[in-house]
């Protein structure tokens, strides 16, 4: 029902601080107090909107996108877990930043701020003062919000919050046409997105079905392997997680997921770290198979 193409909802991502109006670094308890303010001002009970219309919208605002936003983040699981993916999009921000297209006249001038983060949180505050008050600009608003998000994710993740090639221009509040949108990814860099759109909502079996697809034709994606070895954790199935981490670690040895589900895997099982250790002793000595201990092998 609620379509939003702007800021990080263009790579499919749903930006809960967004929805929320609260930046990237507000804690649990801002969320909290910033839900409570929104929901009394769009619950029918006490919402002021005299227009039918107004009315059934706040309704539905509250019910299908801000709600489900909050929910997110008050479950701590789906929030480590939101968090995690939040920390991809940071990194796939850095990789595309060439292509990124602004449609705010506020992103480019965060992109070119000096102090971006004190001029983030000021420009957050600025649009969520009135991110509600109409119904029918809620959207626009929040989309203007994830613009803001995705430049403070580039600023941050880029060494020492250098700011971006100067080529990005501000472009007309009208989305452009297919012929000018970013390139569009491969088959395995869709499956993996749709991936963690499912993990994020708990459908951990069609997320699997998605990374087993990507993973035939790619089979040394270490982005697919980090996250079925995470998703495969998520389902209590650390025997089928292993192979999966110990690959995306071998392909590449800072693989965000694999590395999150390396510190799992070890929590659930506090002897794994040591078996972990002994094995890759193991392996160093006789160069050993292709895994060599638990999250150990020979690094390309």
């Amino acid at each position: 029902m609620f379509e939003i193409k702007q800021g990080l909802f263009q790579f499919e991502f749903t930006d809960n601080h967004a929805i929320l109006g609260v930046s990237l670094e507000a804690d649990f308890e801002d969320i909290r107090k910033r839900y409570m303010r929104i929901a009394r001002r769009l619950h029918p009970d006490t919402c002021p909107f005299d227009n039918p219309q107004d009315h059934e919208l706040a309704k539905q605002l509250l019910a299908k996108l801000v709600s489900p936003a909050y929910n997110q983040f008050s479950k701590e699981g789906e929030r480590k877990e939101y968090i995690l993916l939040l920390k991809t999009m940071g990194d796939r921000t850095v990789k595309e930043q060439h292509n990124l297209k602004l449609q705010t006249e506020a992103a480019q001038k965060l992109m070119q701020a000096s102090d971006y983060q004190t001029a983030y949180e000021a420009a957050i505050k600025e649009l969520a003062k009135n991110q509600y008050e109409s119904p029918q600009k809620v959207l626009e608003i929040i989309g203007k919000i994830s613009e803001l998000n995705l430049i403070y994710l580039l600023r941050k993740n880029q060494k020492g919050g250098v700011s971006p090639a100067p080529s990005a221009k501000v472009i007309d509040q009208t989305p452009p046409p297919p012929s000018v949108m970013p390139k569009k990814d491969s088959f395995v860099e869709q499956a993996c997105r749709r991936a963690e759109q499912l993990m994020a909502s708990q459908n951990y079996a069609q997320a699997i079905l998605e990374l087993k697809d990507a993973i035939k034709r790619e089979p040394d994606n270490s982005h697919c392997h980090g996250l079925l070895g995470l998703v495969y954790l998520k389902q209590n199935q650390p025997k089928l997680a292993t192979p999966h981490i110990n690959r995306a670690l071998q392909l590449n040895p800072k693989q965000p997921q694999a590395l999150e589900a390396k510190k799992q895997l070890e929590k659930a099982t506090p002897q794994a770290g040591a078996k972990a250790k002994t094995a890759q002793q193991t392996a160093k000595k006789s160069e050993g198979g292709l895994f060599g201990g638990l999250f150990g092998g020979k690094k390309k």
